[in-house]
């Protein structure tokens, strides 16, 4: 049996008393775009580091493509079908685009590298220090791809590009995958969710609340509606069909999350006096806080960690030693 792409196994990385990550238990399977969300701060950046061998883990397994993380020899093996985009991806500024990409060949290799230069065109000849942060963005892609990986691994993969290249960049992704790469990624867009995922896990102060196949959580997106009424109806009068959740955000503002039933809330809104309403797409911040907050025993002490469990990650505490990560 082939082994799936991503197995982590109780997975859990604490900086001191301060919670990362808490078993983290989640397979993904060869060949899917696997969407990994969750709020600023809920440990997204702390798996992804664990995963790829950045980041000791104080304990829980790790396996890619069937290779152990944990055995340094399997890690450096199977970092040659492994392509990378971080978030905060580090380049050298005094050296041109050309220079980055040939010392990244002469790692792994570059098969695709004439094609997704081309497909993704920056001004490679020039120093990085001059690129913008869509060209930047642009050259990570190609080093992530040009070696032909089996599996990719992508925090935030489209900021900083223009819509066009989005475009270019979904499109890319869904041949890939057609091609059976598997794909995991971290976003904070809905719309990149929806059109590229085939299922996502949630994380939520770095414990796993979920794990969705798209259509679930699309189910639990639509719309979010705002009204501001002089009235102040018990929340249970807008329990209509489509209305999956609804709060008062203070008194008199009402905030309904709908996906479907318009007319019928229409009609009800209209018994009251509407004072003002806002109608917009929700967002992946609307889901989490509407779907995925009462999960987690431990929000309020991790919260107020937060900073210090980021501050740590930039900084890289027990970090593991330069010999143990390189390709």
């Amino acid at each position: 049996m082939v082994s799936p792409a991503i197995e982590l196994s109780g997975l859990t990385k604490y900086y001191g008393d301060v919670r990362g990550i808490e078993d983290l238990t989640l397979t993904v399977e060869r060949g899917e775009v696997f969407g990994f969300l969750g709020p600023n701060g809920a440990g997204k950046s702390t798996a992804i580091r664990a995963l790829l061998g950045f980041l000791r883990p104080t304990s829980g397994e790790v396996t890619l493509l069937g290779k152990r993380v944990a055995d340094r020899h399997e890690l450096v093996e199977v970092k040659h079908e492994l392509g990378h985009i971080p978030g905060d991806f580090a380049f050298y500024d005094s050296l041109s685009g050309r220079r980055h990409l040939d010392y990244y060949e002469s790692l792994r290799g570059g098969e695709r590298r004439a094609e997704l230069e081309a497909l993704f065109p920056a001004p490679f000849d020039r120093k990085v220090g001059t690129y913008s942060r869509g060209n930047r963005q642009k050259l990570a892609i190609v080093q992530a791809f040009m070696h032909d990986p089996t599996l990719v691994v992508m925090d935030e993969p489209t900021s900083g590009l223009d819509p066009l290249v989005q475009r270019t960049f979904y499109e890319f992704l869904e041949a890939e995958r057609e091609r059976g790469v598997t794909v995991l990624f971290s976003s904070h867009i809905l719309s990149e969710v929806r059109r590229v995922c085939d299922r996502v896990a949630v994380i939520r102060n770095g414990r796993l609340v979920a794990v969705e196949d798209i259509d679930t959580l699309l189910r639990k997106s639509g719309k979010v509606v705002r009204a501001t009424l002089t009235e102040h109806p018990p929340i249970e009068t807008f329990d209509l069909p489509g209305v999956v959740r609804g709060e008062y955000e203070s008194k008199g503002v009402l905030k309904l999350i709908v996906n479907g039933g318009y007319d019928e809330l229409l009609d009800r809104l209209s018994s009251y006096t509407v004072e003002d309403i806002e109608i917009r797409e929700a967002s992946l911040e609307d889901v989490f806080m509407h779907f995925y907050t009462d999960r987690d025993d431990g929000v309020t002490e991790n919260e107020r960690s937060e900073g210090d469990t980021e501050r740590r990650e930039r900084d890289g505490d027990d970090a593991l030693p330069a010999e143990s990560t390189d390709a």
